[in-house]
């Protein structure tokens, strides 16, 4: 266009040259920010070099906003897993995926492993740690049934609630910084949205109709309400390998989607699969705070002001029994104890109490 005067160049740009213009500028905007989420998504950068001698790297997602481990509950079956199995182990959120384009995965002695399942064997293999030697053949079996019902089947009704139905919330969640966070965090989720619908048509679930899908769902979390009955843990009164997989996915509907069915359901009608993450929760998690939090579950000598609390760690080294602060101090922490120094015991997490205390709200 010339420049020599705002009378030419107003001349040269008529509403036609404005509308091209404004189209070009918006579509240029885009592909940049697309083009820097790709860049943040695939790590294109330089990353300090790990040393995994001896060490577990977990590579997952980056926490996000709610206060919430993760949402994927594969991710948060894995960090679970570690915390059940008293392995210390450090957090990456490089946004880097595996070799298989899995997430998460781990790196110990510069060997690479992905795939929850694999991970959990090779640990096994390794470290020689085995949260179900306590079961029976017939346990065992019961469990990866168990285990293949949830990855299998729930996963997939509560990724359509997560990314689907109820995308507007899970968008707010996402954690995402830097230049057009917003538009980046908009691209992000609606990528994922159109990912999550594929994969649900070729895998089957998602051919159904929505009503359909939710059906779907309720059976399964009826089966596992059904298994869990008022036991503490799945399979009895100690803590398996199953329950990090059934916590990883029932804490998405008790944390990640407000106002949903999966959530209704769970906090309502199945308020035994409720108590079964609270359990979990605090006694694995007790850094993990959530403003649903309330005094129903602290003891009667705290208060107020003896409250602290400890955020996630986006990098940090952690294990059950051995906390380490920014500064690398190690911090003593019990398995059975929160943040207060109380014990976290069943009774401290009462069914009656909380029925209660739900018919007052």
């Amino acid at each position: 266009f010339p420049l020599s005067g705002g009378g030419g160049t107003m001349a040269a740009l008529g509403s036609d040259s404005w509308w091209k213009k404004t189209l070009y500028l918006t579509g240029g905007a885009l592909l940049a920010a697309a083009a820097y989420l790709l860049h943040e998504l695939l790590a294109i950068r330089k990353e300090e070099e790990l040393d995994s001698k001896d060490a577990i790297i977990l590579h997952q997602f980056s926490r996000p906003r709610n206060g919430v481990p993760s949402l994927s509950p594969f991710c948060l079956k894995m960090e679970t897993y570690l915390r059940m199995a008293d392995l210390p182990y450090q957090n990456y959120f490089d946004g880097k995926l595996s070799p298989q384009g899995k997430m998460p995965w781990i790196e110990y002695n510069h060997k690479k492993v992905s795939g929850t399942e694999f991970i959990i064997d090779f640990l096994e293999e390794k470290l020689g740690v085995n949260l179900n030697k306590h079961l029976g053949p017939h346990e065992r079996a019961v469990s990866r049934a168990v285990t293949k019902m949830v990855e299998e089947h729930l996963y997939w009704t509560l990724a359509y609630c997560q990314w689907v139905e109820n995308l507007h919330e899970t968008q707010k969640m996402v954690s995402l910084f830097g230049p057009f966070s917003d538009l980046l965090k908009w691209i992000f989720c609606h990528l994922t949205k159109g990912i999550v619908k594929r994969e649900m048509y070729g895998h089957g679930i998602g051919r159904f109709s929505e009503e359909e899908m939710y059906t779907l769902m309720e059976k399964d979390m009826r089966t596992l309400a059904g298994l869990l009955g008022d036991k503490k843990y799945i399979m009895g009164s100690t803590v398996s390998t199953v329950d990090a997989t059934v916590f990883g996915h029932l804490a998405q509907a008790m944390w990640t989607l407000p106002g949903t069915r999966p959530e209704r359901l769970i906090k309502g009608e199945l308020i035994n699969l409720a108590m079964y993450c609270e359990r979990i929760r605090r006694k694995f998690w007790p850094e993990w705070h959530h403003d649903d939090d309330n005094t129903l579950y602290e003891s009667e000598e705290s208060s107020e002001a003896s409250k602290t609390y400890s955020p996630l760690q986006d990098f940090s080294f952690y294990s059950r029994t051995e906390t380490f602060d920014e500064e690398g101090n190690s911090i003593s922490q019990t398995p059975d104890t929160d943040y207060t120094g109380h014990s976290l015991f069943d009774s401290d997490v009462d069914m009656d109490e909380y029925r209660d205390h739900e018919q007052c709200k």
